[in-house]
């Protein structure tokens, strides 16, 4: 047999899958942003309690990459319940880490009821020391408190053999190019280095190479999950940094929060451009039939779940590691799902829920 009539009938039975009695089958994408993902826990938290989905395949960055490995090997140990358990158990443990962590919000942060820590004064001379002071001067044992959280909440090990394909995304120093890492290669090191901010953390090195946050790179990288076949033909979207923002921002502090924005989105938009381009060209064709890789991409549906409240929370309440606030963000997290489900369930397995062809306007 061809490889062309290999990849037909592959995507043939890929789009069988949601017709059939069976959950549908979904791929998860999962931004990072600090603190802030414990909105994606909250999303994760009401998916997993649906038994008319079934996570086929997950990609994540920074954040998101714990948000998946901890899903992941909760999974594998105990199902939907299992998997619940783990995020909680992750997000727990970052909250008590933070407890000793003299970076709080500030009192007036406190008395007007804000999660940032604008007037924090640790915040603000740490924010300024990095961006005069490198982490390889002031941090000399590269030590980072998330080693101890990942250590003491994720089981590697089940990472090796889980039902869901895991994708985890640095970004490689010496080449500026992302690094995909698979179930077997994902280890606690690769986490923080999917996490590493440059002027915070020093370069974790994996394999004698350095790497710093994937988000540079991919947050998160798409092309694996179609790549690598399987069951799915529906992602979701988690994003927990806002694509338009109104107004122009002018403090520096707004500024730099939009430039961070703006470029830790731009490789998943490239990504859903070229989605976008590649089912524009199929259509084109009347109905030709595609073939390989191009098949896939093209039989993509695209879903996106997000929440206007992280356009209101600024850089600063990234690392704002609260309990208060990561039930905070956990709650509307469920409440943007659930919302997500009653609009877009019947979209689920049938067709795409984001217009990607507005992606073009303008290229």
């Amino acid at each position: 047999m061809s490889s062309n009539n290999k990849a037909s009938k592959q995507a043939g039975r890929r789009l069988a899958v949601p017709g059939g009695s069976g959950p549908i089958p979904i791929d998860l994408g999962l931004q990072g942003g600090g603190s802030h993902g414990a909105f994606s826990w909250g999303v994760l938290d009401r998916l997993l309690e649906e038994d008319s989905l079934e996570i086929d395949a997950i990609s994540g960055t920074s954040a998101g990459a714990m948000n998946a490995a901890a899903l992941v090997a909760g999974y594998q140990q105990g199902g939907r319940d299992g998997a619940r358990a783990a995020l909680e158990r992750f997000w727990s443990a970052v909250a008590r880490a933070a407890l000793m962590s003299p970076l709080k919000r500030g009192p007036l942060d406190i008395l007007l009821g804000r999660w940032t820590m604008d007037s924090s004064p640790v915040f603000l001379m740490m924010d300024m020391m990095a961006r005069l002071v490198s982490p390889y001067d002031i941090n000399l044992a590269g030590s980072n408190p998330l080693t101890a959280v990942l250590a003491e909440t994720i089981d590697f090990d089940r990472l090796r053999h889980a039902r869901q394909r895991l994708y985890v995304t640095a970004t490689n120093v010496r080449t500026g190019r992302g690094r995909v890492f698979r179930n077997a290669e994902v280890t606690p090191e690769v986490l923080l280095a999917s996490a590493c901010l440059p002027n915070m953390f020093q370069a974790v090195e994996i394999d004698d190479e350095p790497y710093w946050d994937g988000g540079y790179a991919g947050n998160p990288t798409i092309t694996p999950l179609v790549r690598d076949g399987g069951a799915a033909d529906d992602l979701l979207l988690i994003a927990i940094n806002p694509v338009e923002r109104p107004g122009t921002p002018r403090t520096a502090t707004e500024i730099q929060n939009r430039l961070n924005e703006i470029s830790f989105n731009a490789t998943i938009i490239k990504e859903m451009r070229m989605i976008a381009l590649l089912q524009q060209a199929t259509g084109a064709r009347g109905g030709e039939a595609a073939i390989g890789e191009s098949a896939r991409w093209a039989s993509l549906r695209v879903h996106l779940i997000s929440s206007p409240v992280m356009i209101e929370l600024g850089y600063s309440s990234k690392l704002n590691a609260e309990w208060g606030f990561l039930t905070y963000l956990r709650e509307e997290g469920r409440r943007t799902a659930a919302e997500f489900l009653a609009e877009n369930r019947g979209n689920l397995g049938h067709r795409s829920s984001v217009d990607l062809n507005r992606l073009l306007e303008g290229v």
